[in-house]
C-alpha cells in the first residue's frame, strides 16, 4: 500500500511539474519569432527605429525579433496586416503618427480603425519639427511672422512633402491658431521641398530637425521655432512656437507599439515591461537622438489615451485645412 501511495504522489508530482512546464513554455508571449511591421519602405525613420528596437528586444526576450516592411498607401497596408494578424503578441506594429491620427480622417474609405482594431502598447520615441524659412524671407520669428502673414493672406507659400503629411498638417494647425492664411505648396517628397525653400520658391516649411537642421547650420536656411514644447538641444537657443506666443501649440512626430485588438492583457503587459527594458539602453537611447528624437516610453492605457486625443486633434487640422486624399 505504501508503495502504490507514493507511486500515485510520485506520479501527481510529475503531472503537477509537466502543467506548470507546459505553462511556463507557453508563457505571456508566444515560443517563436516576433514580427514588427512597419507601413513604409526600409531607410525611412521608422523603420531605422523599428530595426533599433528589433535587436535590443531581441536581446531582453531571448527569442528573434525582426522587422517586416509593408510600405504602401500611408501606412496603411502595414496597419492592415497587423489588423488581421492572430492577436498572441507575435506581430506587432510600429504605428506612426501619420499612420494612427493623421490616416482616420485623412482617407474616406480606411482598411482599420485605430481606436478598435488595436491594443495599444506602449509610445517608443517623439521628436519635434523645425520651422525654417529662406533666409531672404523677412520675418525670423513666429511673431514677425504671424504680422507679417497678417498683411499678406494667401500670399505667402509654405512647402511640404505631401498633402496630408505631418508637416503640413503642423502648418495648417499654426495658421488655425494665429489667425493667418497661407498657401501651401505640396512636393512629392520633403527633399524637393526642402530644395525649393533653399533656392527661394517658396519661403518656409516645417520638417524633421535631422533633414533640417543640416541646411541652418550651413545658413541655407534660417530657423524660425521649434514646434516641439521643449527646446532642442542641438538649437538650445531657438525658441519654441509656444514660447513665442502661441501658447499650446505641440506638434511632435511620434511612434509606438500596437498589437492587434484582441491580445491577452498580460501579453500587451510582458511586451510593455521588454519594451522599457529595451528603452533603457544606453545605445537605444544614442540611435534614437541621432535621428532627432527622444526615447519616450509609457503605459498601455497612457498611450490608448494619447491616441484618442491625437486621432481628435489631427481629424480637426485635416478637416480645418480641406484636406482629403480619397
Amino acid at each position: 500500500m505504501k508503495k502504490a501511495s507514493l507511486s500515485r504522489r510520485v506520479l501527481g508530482a510529475f503531472c503537477i511539474a509537466a502543467a506548470t512546464t507546459a505553462a511556463l513554455a507557453q508563457g505571456p508571449l508566444p515560443a517563436k519569432p516576433l514580427r514588427i511591421v512597419v507601413g513604409y519602405p526600409a531607410g525611412q525613420t521608422v523603420d531605422i527605429i523599428a530595426r533599433n528596437y528589433a535587436a535590443a528586444l531581441t536581446k531582453e526576450l531571448g527569442q528573434p525579433v525582426y522587422v517586416d516592411n509593408r510600405a504602401g498607401a500611408n501606412g496603411s497596408i502595414g496597419a492592415q496586416e497587423v489588423k488581421k494578424s492572430a492577436p498572441d503578441g507575435s506581430t506587432l506594429l510600429l504605428g506612426t503618427l501619420g499612420q494612427m491620427a493623421i490616416n482616420p480622417t485623412l482617407y474616406k474609405k480606411l482598411p482599420y480603425d485605430t481606436l478598435k482594431d488595436f491594443a495599444p502598447i506602449s509610445m517608443v520615441s517623439m521628436g519635434p519639427l523645425l520651422l525654417v524659412a529662406n533666409p531672404s524671407f523677412p520675418p525670423n520669428n513666429v511673431k514677425e511672422l504671424v504680422a507679417y502673414a497678417k498683411t499678406r493672406p494667401g500670399k505667402i507659400d509654405f512647402g511640404s512633402g505631401g498633402n496630408g503629411i505631418t508637416a503640413h498638417l503642423a502648418m495648417e494647425l499654426l495658421q488655425a491658431q494665429a489667425g493667418i492664411q497661407l498657401n501651401h505648396i505640396p512636393y512629392k517628397g520633403s527633399p524637393a521641398a526642402l530644395n525649393d525653400l533653399m533656392g527661394g520658391q517658396v519661403s518656409l516649411m516645417f520638417d524633421a530637425v535631422p533633414a533640417a537642421l543640416p541646411h541652418v547650420k550651413s545658413g541655407k536656411l534660417k530657423a524660425l521655432a521649434i514646434s516641439g514644447l521643449q527646446r532642442n538641444p542641438q538649437l538650445p537657443s531657438l525658441a519654441t512656437v509656444d514660447e513665442q506666443g502661441l501658447k499650446g501649440f505641440e506638434v511632435n512626430s511620434w511612434v509606438g507599439f500596437l498589437a492587434p485588438a484582441g491580445t491577452p492583457q498580460a501579453t500587451v503587459d510582458a511586451l510593455n515591461a521588454a519594451i522599457h527594458r529595451a528603452a533603457a539602453s544606453p545605445e537605444l537611447v544614442e540611435a534614437t537622438r541621432a535621428i532627432g528624437s527622444e526615447v519616450q516610453v509609457d503605459t498601455p492605457a497612457h498611450f490608448a489615451a494619447f491616441l484618442q486625443t491625437e486621432v481628435k486633434k489631427w481629424g480637426k487640422a485635416v478637416t480645418d485645412g480641406h484636406v482629403q486624399i480619397d
